[in-house]
């Protein structure tokens, strides 16, 4: 079991947690939610032992194992092979077949019947139970079924782990976790870097897992999925509901209702109260009841309603009307090198069309909707853009477009200042942004806020089609309701990338399937896709032929062409990788000619040689110089390298 008793933290003057409890026992699947700031993912690292609290105590039952998987900042062995990083991770089981292996050499050189000979026979067979109990056998095939679950082709188990990006190697992270398969499973938004295929994979593990996993995530469909009891963090307290996130949802409702009705109960009874105390207050006949009746309101225990984001809307400003075409690909090809993503693709997009992009990471997702949104050029082909068509466009690294010395105010108000502080305010609100919030500069926001920021600031500009590249990611569940609600009223066209089908079932009418080399789209929502696309599957296994079900290619061909993709696209990365060294190495011998130079010339004698101050001071002009540009150079090279890293999670 998992205790948690009276636990109490601090962070400066803010009491995140005040004494809260809890039992959660092995086999338990329970849903950690709450408002972004609440302290969710600090409650899973106190109990993975990575960070101290205040007051309490946490008991974990004997033999018990905790696993954790933080957001972000996961460091492979850059010498690894994607097998090895994750392989690694089992040095006890290594350790134990390696000893086999030179026991039964050693064995081959020595006489069983010796003493020596004995001992090692010995040693060896409780070697091997050892063995047979520690998975050794099963660990290869073990290893290759779940990346295989998170979508790593066959041929990605042997190369490099330096060639993925942070999306992938999070996975990776995510694969050594679940083989270690702890008793308690510790997963702070498991499901950022995964596409459809890998989660729908990662419920139906999870939903099998024999230990208990305590999930925090804004993925409502994925709670749903997988939890069967959510623990509600807010205000320092910790709620406890028999449910999954709508359960829970829908009993939090009531009970909001419930307070509510005390509330104005309450308010009722102090008013009646107070009302009686002015009354009779110099009445001396009424002195004692007065009394009793002050006492009473002192004692009473106040109740109070917290504000919430639910009653914040926000609706977008009213499109010019476009073309009955928005949107056309016609005969569109598109290339990085020999590195084809997609070849001879007809495509067109409807005023009112509603679309949800799927399809495995790496198919070329955001590739297409940045040819959609006129930010890429196709290789081959055209993009014909249809009659007063105006995009607006939201790609994840928008975020270094904003100004970072404006407040987050300030960024709303260069572009749309007619709509008034209050309108803006409001919309900010809905993005988290509240009281003093939006005075804060641009510069000194996380990288979540600055996307939220610059969100709020494309959907404040009107345009009759709006293209998201997963907008949900850095929102918790009340602001991803309030977006949603807001593009399911949205009289536009609009084309969502994501893999949160509780957030786009509601707005989309269409869904676009983008895998390797082709498109399709599905009439209905993501749900209707998955079990249009699962029925489909079922047909093929048994034989049989969907009508529907265009010429495709096997799940293994689709892989493999998937790697192939990344493998060139992480061929573009590396000579920039070694630019970026090459220049590193340059700059900083020249910083430390600076020093040297800097150090000189702070000694007065320095001064006393004109010629000598003449050649060094032309040397460190020109020093400077050139370390202006190399600088210059290296932050081109490292956006390079980061923009085409971003299109290994396309």
């Amino acid at each position: 079991m998992l205790q948690i008793s009276q636990l109490t933290l601090h962070l400066g003057e803010r009491t995140l947690f005040n004494e809260i409890s809890t039992l959660i026992n092995p086999g338990e699947r329970v849903g950690l939610v709450g408002p972004n700031g609440a302290g969710k993912s600090t409650l899973l690292k106190v109990i993975a032992g990575q960070m101290a609290w205040d007051e309490g105590e946490i008991v974990l039952g004997n033999k018990a194992t905790v696993g954790y998987l933080p957001q972000d900042g996961v460091e492979p062995d850059p010498t690894c092979s994607v097998f090895e990083e994750v392989e690694r991770e089992f040095q006890e089981v290594l350790s134990i077949r390696d000893e086999v292996k030179t026991l039964q050499l050693e064995m081959e050189q020595c006489n069983p019947e010796s003493r020596e000979g004995r001992e090692k026979l010995e040693r060896m067979g409780k070697m091997q139970d050892r063995l047979e109990q520690s998975r050794a056998y099963t660990l290869g095939s073990d290893i290759e079924r779940v990346l295989d679950g998170l979508g790593f082709a066959p041929e990605d188990l042997t190369r490099p782990v330096t060639e993925f990006s942070g999306g992938w190697l999070m996975r990776i992270a995510l694969a050594k976790l679940l083989l270690k398969n702890p008793t308690y499973l510790l997963l702070d938004e498991p499901t950022n870097h995964l596409d459809i295929e890998s989660l729908q994979w990662m419920e139906s593990f999870l939903s099998n897992y024999d230990g208990g996993v305590i999930i925090v995530s804004h993925d409502r469909a994925f709670l749903d999925s997988v939890t069967r009891r959510t623990l509600s963090l807010e205000n320092g307290r910790l709620g406890d509901y028999a449910g999954n996130y709508s359960f829970f949802e829908a009993k939090k409702k009531q009970e909001q209702e419930q307070l509510r009705n005390e509330y104005e109960n309450q308010q009722k009874q102090i008013r009646q109260t107070e009302e009686f105390i002015d009354r009779f207050r110099y009445k001396a006949s009424k002195a004692k009841q007065v009394q009793s009746r002050i006492k009473q309101l002192e004692k009473m225990e106040r109740i109070t309603l917290d504000e919430s984001q639910e009653e914040i809307s926000f609706r977008f400003p009213q499109p010019d009307r476009s073309g009955q075409i928005v949107m056309e690909l016609s005969r569109a090809g598109k290339s990085y090198g020999e590195n084809r993503i997609f070849n001879q693709v007809d495509y067109q997009l409807e005023r009112g069309d509603k679309v949800a992009v799927v399809g495995p990471n790496g198919a070329g997702k955001s590739t297409l909707i940045r040819i959609l949104a006129g930010q890429e050029p196709l290789t081959e082909g055209k993009r014909i853009e249809g009659h007063n068509v105006t995009v607006s466009y939201f790609a994840q690294h928008q975020a270094d477009e904003l100004n970072p010395v404006n407040s987050v105010l300030e960024e709303m108000n260069e572009h749309a200042a007619h709509l008034g502080e209050t309108r803006i305010r409001s919309l900010l609100g809905s993005f988290l942004f509240t009281g003093d919030d939006v005075y804060k500069k641009i510069r000194v926001l996380s990288g979540g806020e600055k996307s939220r920021v610059a969100l709020a600031r494309m959907l404040i500009i009107p345009a009759n089609f709006m293209i998201l590249d997963e907008p949900t990611n850095h929102l918790d569940m009340q602001s991803k309701q309030i977006l949603r609600h807001a593009l399911e009223q949205y009289e536009g066209t609009c084309m969502i990338v994501s893999h949160d089908r509780a957030f786009l079932d509601p707005i989309v009418n269409k869904t676009l399937e983008v895998r390797p080399g082709k498109i399709k789209t599905w009439p209905g929502n993501v749900t209707d896709y998955l079990e249009r696309r699962s029925a489909r599957e079922e047909t093929d296994d048994k034989g049989g032929q969907d009508s529907s079900s265009p010429e495709g290619i096997s799940r293994k061909e689709e892989r493999r062409i998937r790697a192939q993709q990344r493998q060139a696209r992480s061929s573009r990365i590396n000579p920039l990788k070694k630019q970026l060294q090459s220049l590193e190495t340059e700059i900083g011998k020249s910083e430390q000619r600076r020093i040297e130079i800097e150090q000189t010339m702070a000694d007065p004698a320095f001064y006393e040689d004109a010629d000598q101050v003449k050649t060094v001071s032309l040397e460190y002009e020109k020093l400077k110089a050139t370390l202006a540009e190399s600088y210059s150079k290296w932050e081109e090279i490292a956006a390079r390298i980061e923009y085409l890293k971003s299109e290994l999670e396309v």
